[in-house]
């Protein structure tokens, strides 16, 4: 099993290079009048990495959403760059798997965004399109929150597979 996971994230990463995929989001991306970000596309690369890896929209697991803040209670995400850790495996990306992406800390609740994972085997990053959810409005902000950032409840969230951002 341990070499076929390999096997399918090195085509992945040949993949994501052969086609020029940054691993990170390309553009800016609209703000709607909470300071939530607006729909966005996920990147061919990412939706071709993601098919060939076999993860599918709805696929999920749980995450610890900052890496430097593991188990912390509560959590203060800062809008801006994330490095979150898997907490069980996601297809083929073995927990703890490293998940990178962006955090909009300016409306009424944290949105995460992951657009590259970081495979356990230290090999090149691949593009994905995932966001970090929890049910009954729990990734919104406690009311010690400060501009720019977001005091949640709890260190941990669903990370699912999406084909775009919404």
């Amino acid at each position: 099993m341990a070499s076929r996971t390999f096997t399918l994230l090195g085509c992945a990463v040949l993949l994501m290079t052969a086609s020029g995929c940054p691993g990170t989001a390309t553009g800016k991306v609209a703000l709607r009048s909470d300071g939530t970000p607006g729909p966005e596309e996920c990147p061919e690369e990412a939706r071709k990495a993601m098919k060939y890896l076999r993860l599918f929209v709805g696929d999920s697991a749980w995450v610890q959403l900052d890496a430097n803040q593991s188990r912390a209670y509560p959590i203060t995400l800062y809008a801006g760059p994330i490095e979150s850790v898997l907490e069980d495996n996601l297809g083929p990306l073995d927990a703890p798997a490293r998940l990178y992406g962006r955090v909009w800390a300016d409306g009424p609740q944290a949105v995460i965004r992951y657009y590259a994972a970081q495979p356990l085997d230290g090999g090149d990053q691949v593009p994905i399109c995932a966001v970090a959810r929890l049910g009954l409005g729990q990734l919104r902000k406690l009311p010690e929150s400060k501009p720019g950032t977001a005091v949640l409840g709890s260190p941990r969230a669903g990370v699912y597979i999406v084909n775009e951002f919404r």
